[in-house]
């Protein structure tokens, strides 16, 4: 081989030659989600791997060596290997684990009837489901689809691959969650303030009871066995979640609590996301379906937000103007989020209104409730 063939080989092999459109698309998508999450701090966590991953799979070329599968004895390339944690679903249920880890079921426990509200919050779950087979999704798409507006990203992760939907299809969903999260600051408090009125807005609510560290014990393991006798499906993720806060609240564990919380959740969520990132090919992520995954998402988390509302204002009239209807916003499953514009836009009309510890409640009744209509539409599909 002379120097001239070295130089045609070394040109050919850039990724300048086996470049096409679709990849510039998607390293400017890739970088606005950068953006999103550095510089306007949204999601950060997992918006920032997500685009990164993105960004790697679309530089042309690159594709052929990060997802080399691994042939006659030869190593395949390195996210073939990391993305395996999320076709065999692997990491969702450990996020899970890390979320339990973290959250504080306290005011949950407080007011039960916060899981009315977390309940009420799914109706964007199973209103896009319809949706989304009106117009030509099979079923299982559509669940897939529908799973968004419980605005949390590992359970649409998990129902998506269970689903055994397309990666490109995967990643549309996964990308569509993360950013409704992300914008949660823009997106509910015209619709609370569409919703409500100036006096529901105002309500101040009694302060909540004391919960006992035996009644936070025992609630993780009432919801798993009462959760997995009913709705067996439910169990990977909400097990996992109930586990996870067991191990912070019975105090014996705290290492394994630490853990959970800290560097199993951080080192997993960092290969969760360039997972996901590297699914958004550029050959196949740009396509009408994907506008239709976006749009059927957003449709998802406005009805959600829209049922945890309503279901606010009735809690309203029924205890006689001693419910802030704010709180139902809170009953989509962003956490801790959701439950701070619930206490933004209360504020806005009263500073003196202090309604976090109550939005918490219906916070994390939609962690629940989402996981729990996970189970629901992997038990129907």
């Amino acid at each position: 081989m002379n120097f001239v063939d070295m130089l045609k080989n070394l040109w050919e092999s850039t990724g300048l030659v086996q470049s096409q459109w679709q990849n510039y698309v998607m390293i400017l998508i890739a970088c606005v989600l950068l953006f999103v999450g550095i510089g306007l701090k949204k999601e950060p966590l997992l918006l920032v791997p997500i685009a990164f991953g993105m960004l790697l799979i679309n530089i042309p070329g690159a594709n052929e060596i990060l997802m080399k599968a691994p042939e006659n004895g030869s190593a395949g390339g390195f996210m073939y290997y990391v993305s395996r944690g999320v076709k065999w679903v692997i990491f969702p249920p450990i996020i899970f684990l890390g979320i339990g880890a973290m959250t504080d079921f306290g005011p949950l426990i407080a007011s039960p009837k916060s899981f009315i509200l977390g309940a009420a919050a799914q109706l964007g779950i199973f209103a896009t489901l319809f949706g989304a087979m009106a117009i030509g999704f099979k079923g299982f798409e559509a669940a897939a689809i529908a799973i968004i507006g419980g605005a949390d990203g590992p359970t649409s992760i998990y129902v998506a691959t269970k689903m055994g939907v397309e990666p490109s299809m995967l990643s549309a969903i996964t990308v569509a969650a993360y950013s409704y999260m992300a914008l949660i600051p823009i997106i509910q408090p015209p619709l609370m303030k569409l919703l409500t009125t100036k006096k529901e807005r105002s309500v101040k609510m009694e302060q909540l009871r004391k919960v006992s560290k035996r009644e936070k014990i025992v609630f993780p393991i009432i919801i798993t066995i009462v959760c997995g006798l009913i709705l067996p499906d439910s169990l990977p993720l909400l097990g996992m979640l109930m586990l996870g806060n067991l191990l912070k609240e019975c105090m014996v564990t705290d290492r394994l609590s630490q853990t959970a919380s800290n560097g199993l959740m951080n080192g997993i969520t960092i290969f969760l996301g360039i997972s996901v990132g590297a699914m958004a090919e550029g050959t196949t992520f740009l396509d009408v379906k994907t506008l239709e995954i976006v749009a059927l998402g957003l449709l998802a988390f406005i009805m959600g937000t829209c049922g945890g509302l309503l279901m606010g204002k009735l809690l309203y009239v029924i205890s006689r103007g001693k419910v802030n209807p704010l709180i139902g916003a809170a009953g989509v499953s962003a956490v801790p989020m959701a439950a701070r514009v619930s206490q933004t836009v209360a504020q806005k009309d009263d500073p003196n209104n202090y309604l976090l510890m109550h939005a918490m409640g219906p916070n994390v009744a939609g962690v629940i409730g989402s996981a729990v209509a996970a189970g629901v539409l992997l038990s129907i599909f």
